[in-house]
């Protein structure tokens, strides 16, 4: 099974101050035209989107200049309301690595969960590849930036504004690739979590 967790683009959820999405009908069929063809304009940060260090860091690197493994790969998943915790960090980490080794990786986290700056250090101090959540923002909504710097700082991809609520805990097979947009920080993403089962039958078939 293939769980989509991205949001619909031109619904999306913004981060209070960015721009939103917009879409414009170019050409359309139905007015006489050849071909129906759409422009729009956004945030590189609206909706389901990755980070890179570039957006907190003034000498970070760019989305282009993140290697693809990072964003692709086996993930763990797991529900926390709340703040997340030095020791809720350190025990999904080993959750995550007890489940599938090479999972604790990629952490997604579902549910109403914010990243601490203490959990931000133990996942920095990890040396994992990609945090998720289902907020605009890893750490505080009014006071992103000291979480950000710990991860972007340890070049550990951001993958913000995902929707969980319809997958279970456990470890899957993440696909979040960005844009190959040059010198930018940060890139909308179709996000995909592939079961791990699935995988395994269609490498084996």
């Amino acid at each position: 099974m293939i769980y989509d967790i991205t949001q619909p683009l031109f619904e999306c959820e913004v981060f209070p101050g960015d721009p939103k999405p917009e879409k414009k009908e170019v050409l359309r069929i139905s007015r006489g035209d050849v071909c129906n063809l759409t422009a729009f304009s956004m945030c590189a940060h609206n909706g389901t989107h990755v980070d890179a260090p570039f957006h907190f860091l003034k000498d970070g690197k760019g989305i282009d200049k993140i290697s693809l493994g990072k964003f692709i790969g086996p993930a763990y998943v797991e529900k926390h309301d709340g703040d997340v915790s030095a020791q809720d960090a350190k025990e999904i980490l080993e959750r995550a690595k007890a489940k599938y080794s090479g999972s604790e990786k990629k952490i997604l986290i579902a549910g109403n969960a914010v990243v601490t700056l203490e959990a931000a250090k133990i996942f920095a101090d990890a040396g994992i590849d990609l945090v998720g959540n289902e907020s605009q923002t890893v750490g505080p909504l009014d006071s992103p930036m000291a979480v950000h710097l710990v991860l972007l700082g340890a070049e550990i991809v951001l993958l913000e504004g995902i929707r969980l609520c319809q997958v279970p805990d456990g470890v899957y097979y993440l696909n979040c690739a960005p844009l190959n947009l040059s010198d930018t920080d940060g890139s909308p993403c179709r996000a995909v979590l592939l079961e791990m089962k699935d995988l395994n039958e269609t490498i084996h078939r």
